[in-house]
């Protein structure tokens, strides 16, 4: 009777590792690049961190430079989606492993992954595409080594809209996560 919970043990194993390599591989992605997909803080709540790299040093000479930017929350706190996909683009594992730096860092922090999607599909079909974008990051952030009990979800699919409209730029930003702590 003990095959059982192994077998499901590798099996969620399995799966981890099959997602973090389909997250981190591929060729090209086609679309906007991730400075003016956004194009300002819509949808995130940024604080007055200052000018720092965001992510972590990037000139720093010694730990105690890194250890300082790893002490502030990382400026960046949204990251897209293309459409009808759970997968993080390769543009924006940077700003993940940012934040997973700043998890690691500080092990009493606590985030909250919101994930969103566009209007397009049923609310239910939204709900939880919304669902698998915050796992995904979730699971990503927990492969570099941030505590699952730093980590909640929430889906909010397509009831909190960062851009109202209909055309391709307005869905593209609404398809995302973003980090709440």
């Amino acid at each position: 009777m003990q095959l059982k919970p192994l077998a499901r043990s590798l099996a969620a194993a399995l799966s981890i590792v099959v997602i973090a390599g389909c997250s981190s591989t591929g060729g090209t992605q086609d679309g906007d690049s991730y400075g003016s997909q956004d194009g300002s803080t819509t949808g995130s709540s940024t604080s007055g961190t200052g000018t720092g790299s965001q992510y972590g040093s990037s000139t720093g000479s010694g730990s105690g430079a890194s250890q300082q930017a790893d002490s502030r929350i990382p400026e960046v706190r949204t990251i897209y989606f293309d459409y009808d996909r759970d997968t993080i683009k390769n543009e924006y594992e940077s700003v993940v492993m940012a934040h997973a730096r700043y998890l690691r860092a500080n092990p009493n922090a606590q985030v909250v992954l919101h994930g969103h999607t566009d209007e397009r599909g049923t609310r239910e079909y939204n709900m939880a595409l919304g669902e698998r974008r915050a796992n995904a990051v979730a699971r990503f952030l927990n492969i570099q080594g941030v505590s699952s009990s730093q980590m909640s979800v929430v889906s909010y699919g397509e009831e909190r809209p960062a851009v109202n409209g209909q055309g391709e730029s307005a869905y593209a930003q609404n398809r995302r996560v973003v980090f709440n702590y």
